[in-house]
């Protein structure tokens, strides 16, 4: 099949995204004219300008001029005047997920889908097998502390993390795939677990490239998929395969038959120790600094697809204290006293993880300020919502992001904060975002750690109350 990477100018539609500014930066470094258009300037646009890649403030039929391929992702609506005027131009149109598969495609690729964790698990893949001299390339949906971007090229390997939420997973077809965990998200394009379970085995069945298939055989969700996967094409072991066939790695700590095992956890303050065993053999010790048992189910993950691929054990062990995480994943500042984490998570099983880490290192009240998503997960997930927050002491809820769902009858901010309650009395409703830092700094008092879980608007608010934090003392 002839590649998608064809020679002429591409603009990407919303390139200050994440995910979008990623791939831009990796056509751009295949050789290819690359342009973009966003509503806003932001760190991102910025970095990409830096770079050599031209940025319009504001979507325009007029940016299109000399165009030839337009990328848009699921967030960028039909009415767009930019994805107008491309249809009535006639110009190729591709689906953000279409140029990731077809760059992966152009490069030994890994691929990490998950429901939580995937981004942490593609910067240390990253960065063991960079460790090891590999020199991947990466296009992840945050920025890697280790290497302050979200992308880069790199060859033969290119890591990526492959977003499930929309379906587009299907559209990658990496050499090695990696399912980390899978429990319902994106309750808008996955109402039932039947859906999501086929996109995930469309992802593993439906790519002919793959070689190794890495899986957490620890979570319930993903031990679901490893039933599918028959062992006439998924195999164990090391015996050599026949074509066709597929290599199964599976990885956890509870479970004693996998392939991969983690042993005799011991977490301390932002980090912890393990054993780790290979094919029954304990290989040795390693030591991550980031917090939390679900951190250390990442990094296990992330070993095992570096064992997978040929990178020794004595370098995991050697790099694996090194590796610093994601930006924004946990990411811990001290404000006189009173310790502030950011981290993106919405899902309740996230925030649950999070919280749990939190409350194991934490001196005094723990405080959660939360950013509720879409009424279809407050409604499908309300139970979990209400078990998320059990670590807490204090929570605090600010205005629903809708992403322009319709309303759910009964669903709403109260609704939540009614179901918190029953694990966590001390709920409290803040509209608006600019009134949350007064509060606290009324609220709460050092020695404290509040945690802040949202996103960049969110993020900016708990900036401004880390600042005046600082200025208070």
């Amino acid at each position: 099949m002839a590649s998608l990477l064809t020679p002429g100018t591409w603009h990407l539609i919303g390139i200050g995204g994440i995910g979008v500014s990623g791939v831009a930066r990796l056509l751009h470094a295949r050789g290819l004219d690359v342009q973009g258009s966003d509503v806003r300037e932001s760190q991102l646009t910025l970095s990409l300008r830096d770079a050599g890649i031209r940025v319009f403030i504001g979507h325009d039929a007029a940016n299109l001029t000399g165009v030839d391929t337009v990328v848009v992702s699921t967030a960028i609506p039909a009415t767009n005047p930019e994805v107008v005027a491309a249809t009535a131009l006639g110009l190729r149109i591709l689906h953000r997920s279409q140029a990731l598969g077809a760059l992966l495609e152009d490069r030994r690729g890994i691929g990490i889908i998950g429901t939580h964790g995937k981004g942490t698990v593609s910067a240390a893949v990253t960065w063991l097998l960079d460790q090891a001299g590999l020199k991947p390339g990466f296009v992840i949906g945050g920025l890697l502390e280790n290497y302050h971007m979200n992308a880069r090229d790199g060859a033969p390997w290119l890591v990526a993390e492959v977003d499930e939420s929309d379906g587009s997973l299907v559209n990658s077809r990496p050499e090695v795939a990696v399912l980390n965990n899978l429990e319902l998200d994106h309750l808008n394009y996955y109402p039932s677990w039947d859906k999501l379970e086929s996109a995930v085995l469309t992802f593993f069945h439906g790519n002919p490239r793959l070689r190794t298939a890495v899986v957490n055989a620890d979570d319930a969700g993903a031990r679901k998929i490893l039933a599918q996967l028959t062992p006439e094409r998924y195999v164990r072991g090391t015996a050599p395969l026949k074509d066709g066939q597929v290599r199964l790695v599976t990885f956890g700590f509870e479970s004693a038959d996998v392939d991969v095992r983690g042993l005799d956890l011991q977490t301390r303050r932002m980090g912890g120790t393990f054993g780790v065993q290979a094919g029954g053999v304990r290989l040795g010790d390693v030591t991550v600094n980031l917090p939390g048992s679900y951190n250390a189910s990442n990094l296990l993950g992330a070993m095992a697809t570096a064992l997978a691929v040929g990178v020794p054990f004595p370098t995991i062990q050697t790099a694996a204290p090194g590796y610093k995480g994601l930006e924004n994943r946990f990411t811990l500042v001290d404000a006189d006293g009173v310790e502030v984490v950011k981290d993106y998570i919405s899902h309740p099983t996230g925030i649950k993880r999070v919280l749990e880490a939190a409350r194991s290192q934490a001196e005094g009240q723990v405080v959660a300020v939360f950013k509720p998503y879409r009424f279809t997960m407050i409604h499908y997930l309300q139970d979990d919502y209400r078990e998320a927050f059990r670590d807490a002491d204090r929570v605090v809820i600010t205005e629903l992001y809708t992403a322009g769902e319709v309303p759910i009858p009964g669903i709403d901010t109260d609704f939540l904060c009614e179901k918190i309650r029953e694990v966590c009395p001390d709920v409290t409703y803040i509209h608006a975002l600019q009134d949350i830092p007064p509060w606290l700094l009324r609220e709460v008092e050092a020695p404290a750690t509040v945690l802040f879980f949202g996103g960049d608007d969110l993020f900016r608010m708990a900036d401004g109350y880390i600042a005046g934090r600082r200025g208070a003392a």
